[in-house]
């Protein structure tokens, strides 16, 4: 072969592989990720994981994707449809039975026993992932724990001499206290808009102290009377000791309310730690987790378990997982949760000096890892749950506000909607 030949030969086989091999990622293997919660707050700080991974692991390129929470789930569908998934994903176990539903998720129960992480994540966590599938499989590593506590004015307390609640008849009557509408001050703020009932069903739990949303016969217990009597008397402040815009509002009218100076309570998660802090820092804002009704016990209905998957229809699963596994290393699970304000999943971090800095994370630990605590597990392995307590529950909580529908009658349709759905599903789950 000539000289001329073999050149043209040699550049012919350089441009191929260019055009096949790098990808952006300097001929590394590419794989991609999606946020499942994409946005200003937590974007930098997966992008500066993904550098750190990328630096570690120089044959791998990750692709960040970053999808609003709001339309996710249905980004997920979408692309398990038309057979275009990610390698992994941020997942919640709000819709993760859906996804295994679909056969979209590679078990993780083998990588995991081989994995030096095997011992490390927070044994409650773990559990509240397997009972998010059916199977109760590990399709999902759990990254952070998310806890619904009350944030309150520490200034607006103090001023009036109180101590923050811990029963709900002293939050009722502290909300009462603090309410003066010549000035356009409330002692609470109700969530009556999107997001609303999940958030009223962990107050109703947390009061009432029942154990499990279902008997052991499938019934739910949503309408105990604990929780009835509950929900009565929250929907009792509506427009008394809170503002009337209440029934519609949603996290982010709640956040500026609270922020803008007209609430001095407001219940939500740790997930506002960020947006309250930085607004009106931790002398005017502290939280605590929510009270205890009448039997003093300690009952929880726990958040969504944020963390990640991999997905089925991947060709780098490797990649995929060794992905997964730095994100959820001690060094990197401490800086993620640090800059989220969540609970950490690695137990390695529960050490580390930020976390006892951070009140809000600390109490909330603290409240997880009580051995009196206990955990009301909400059914997010039943496919029509997110549907009954946002569809068809909102509109009516709504009405209870609004005083054209009992809480009673409320709660019994909910319950008899969530008894329904769980009964099919054990009927075809044997």
């Amino acid at each position: 072969m000539s000289g001329v030949k073999t050149i043209a030969l040699v550049l012919a086989c350089a441009l191929a592989m260019a055009a096949c091999g790098d990808d952006g990622g300097g001929g590394a293997e590419t794989i991609t990720f999606w946020d499942n919660n994409g946005g200003p707050a937590r974007t930098p700080v997966l992008q500066h994981l993904i550098a750190e991974f990328e630096r570690a692991n120089p044959d791998v390129h990750v692709e960040y994707v970053g999808i609003p929470s709001s339309s996710v789930q249905q980004k997920y569908d979408t692309a398990i449809a038309g057979g275009a998934t990610p390698d992994v994903g941020g997942i919640t176990t709000s819709y993760l039975a859906d996804l295994v539903g679909q056969d979209a998720l590679e078990p993780l129960d083998d990588r995991l026993s081989a994995s030096p992480l095997h011992d490390k994540l927070l044994p409650d966590l773990v559990d509240d992932v397997r009972k998010a599938s059916s199977d109760h499989k590990l399709y999902e590593l759990p990254s952070s724990a998310n806890l619904d506590v009350i944030w309150y004015r520490k200034d607006w307390f103090a001023r009036a001499g109180l101590q923050p609640p811990s029963t709900w008849d002293d939050l009722l009557t502290d909300a009462a206290a603090l309410t003066d509408k010549a000035t356009n001050r409330y002692g609470y703020t109700i969530r009556g808009g999107g997001g609303s009932v999940f958030q009223l069903l962990s107050e109703a739990y947390a009061y009432s102290g029942v154990p499990s949303f279902f008997t052991a016969n499938g019934t739910s217990t949503t309408a105990d009377p604990g929780n009835v009597d509950l929900v009565g008397k929250v929907a009792a402040l509506y427009g008394k000791a809170t503002p009337t815009a209440d029934v519609n509002n949603g996290y982010t009218q709640m956040v500026a309310e609270f922020i803008g100076g007209s609430v001095a309570m407001m219940h939500h998660n740790l997930g506002s730690s960020g947006d309250l802090l930085k607004a009106l820092g931790p002398d005017k804002v502290g939280a605590i987790p929510l009270p205890v009704g009448p039997s003093g016990k300690r009952t929880v209905v726990p958040n969504p378990t944020d963390g990640f998957g991999v997905f089925k229809a991947s060709e780098h699963k490797d990649a995929a997982w060794r992905f997964v596994q730095f994100l959820l290393s001690r060094d990197s699970n401490s800086y993620w949760n640090q800059q989220v304000g969540q609970i950490p999943a690695n137990t390695d971090v529960y050490g580390d000096s930020w976390l006892r800095a951070d009140q809000p994370v600390e109490m909330a630990l603290g409240v997880l890892r009580a051995k009196d605590t206990v955990m009301a597990s909400a059914p997010f392995a039943l496919p029509q749950f997110s549907a009954i307590t946002k569809a068809d529950s909102e509109p009516l909580y709504q009405k209870v506000l609004l005083g054209t529908m009992s809480a009673a009658d409320f709660l019994r349709k909910l319950a008899d909607e969530l008894t329904a759905a769980e009964r099919d599903r054990r009927s075809h789950n044997g």
